[in-house]
């Protein structure tokens, strides 16, 4: 893979991950996803390597960085099995929220340990009854003296079992107009009275990713936890979601590229009619198609990335990347195991869960049908 916007310190680094993980992560990720989680050793280990948050800034612990080398270990760890995609979250989606609209004190406060694997962090927007109509929240945060109580469900939260640090989207109040000026951020840190976890909910597929219920209950979160100003909660989340469908693309993408790679050595080993798979008409045919569709998708993502990085506002063309290589991932996974036959559809097959994997990326960071109406929007319609 050439991408333009690396450098030889960038191909060093992900060497190192590589070496790190085939040590760390592949031996062992079967068993984490039997036991429906990845370890928080694991984030410890990240931690402890530097692989956690590197664009942090030093003066909070990190090496600060550019965003080229969040790419890469977004691109290793979904090689691995996308259940890794909580560490993703954690990097380049919850970490950045706290460093641009914390203050210094919650910066120097929470930071550190997010870089070490001490504290995992999640946030928390959807609830039972609302997805992607983040105006409409129910959560509310009334002020009580020097706190807020808030009340209140979320679901389907990542790392939201090892979450220690939630950034929870609420109603401070309920009457503004338009409603999402009512929408602000708190930070509810783990212990904190009346924040329980529900359930770890048992899901499809990304078995070992942590994905719970949590439930606010009269919970006291002290008003030095508010991240930001209060009301500006829902465009502090517009701002942030460039990056983080960014990364769900970046996800997709490798998905894609691996099941491909797995695809055309199993088709060239397996034998039917007195030949390689590989040499039937039909499976050339399939297979030449999911390669042209992976490298324009490859060279669409690397430019937005190199645009991203360099500061530039590409929501359209991410809405874009995010519901096209995330439809072609799903496509993408049913045609390989068809390639597959029987054995496609057994566990042991790599590929049976990229299959049960993939399909929630058209879902989480806004449905595609909620990209296309961005992108509607966004070119005039």
């Amino acid at each position: 893979m050439n991408h333009p916007y690396l450098t030889e310190e960038h191909h060093m680094f992900r060497k190192a991950l590589r070496k790190f993980l085939d040590k760390e992560a592949y031996p062992y990720f079967d068993e984490w996803e039997d036991q429906r989680m990845i370890p928080r050793s694991f984030w410890m280990k990240m931690g402890e390597q530097g692989f956690l948050c590197p664009d942090v800034p030093e003066k909070y612990g990190g090496a600060e960085v550019d965003w080229g080398f969040s790419v890469i270990i977004n691109e290793e760890l979904e090689r691995v099995g996308t259940s890794l995609v909580g560490i993703g979250l954690h990097n380049d989606i919850v970490v950045p929220y706290i460093l641009a609209y914390g203050t210094e004190k919650q910066k120097h406060r929470w930071l550190p340990k997010c870089l070490t694997g001490e504290t995992i962090t999640a946030i928390a927007m959807t609830e039972p009854g609302t997805g992607s109509d983040l105006a409409n929240i129910k959560t509310t945060a009334v002020e009580d003296g020097d706190d807020y109580i808030l009340n209140g469900q979320k679901t389907f939260i990542t790392n939201g079992i090892h979450s220690d640090l939630v950034v929870v989207a609420c109603k401070t109040d309920p009457q503004a107009k338009p409603k999402h000026t009512g929408v602000s951020l708190l930070i509810v840190e783990r212990g904190t009275e009346g924040f329980s976890r529900g359930r770890k909910l048992n899901k499809i597929g990304l078995h070992s990713q942590d994905t719970a219920e949590l439930i606010f209950e009269d919970c006291r979160v002290p008003k030095e936890n508010l991240l930001g100003q209060e009301g500006k909660g829902f465009l502090y989340l517009m701002e942030k979601l460039q990056q983080e469908r960014l990364v769900v693309a970046i996800g997709a993408q490798v998905a894609s590229e691996d099941m491909l790679e797995m695809t055309m050595e199993y088709v060239k080993t397996r034998k039917a009619f007195g030949q390689q798979i590989s040499k039937f008409q039909n499976t050339q045919f399939k297979l030449v198609e999911m390669a042209t569709e992976i490298e324009m998708g490859r060279t669409f993502l690397d430019q937005l990335i190199a645009k991203h990085i360099a500061g530039e506002d590409v929501v359209t063309q991410v809405s874009m990347a995010k519901w096209k290589l995330t439809e072609m991932a799903k496509q993408i996974a049913s045609t390989c195991m068809q390639l597959y036959g029987g054995y496609g559809y057994m566990e042991e097959y790599k590929i049976a869960r990229r299959f049960r994997d993939t399909p929630v990326s058209t879902i989480y960071a806004g449905t595609n049908e909620i990209m296309k109406t961005i992108i509607a929007k966004n070119i005039g319609l």
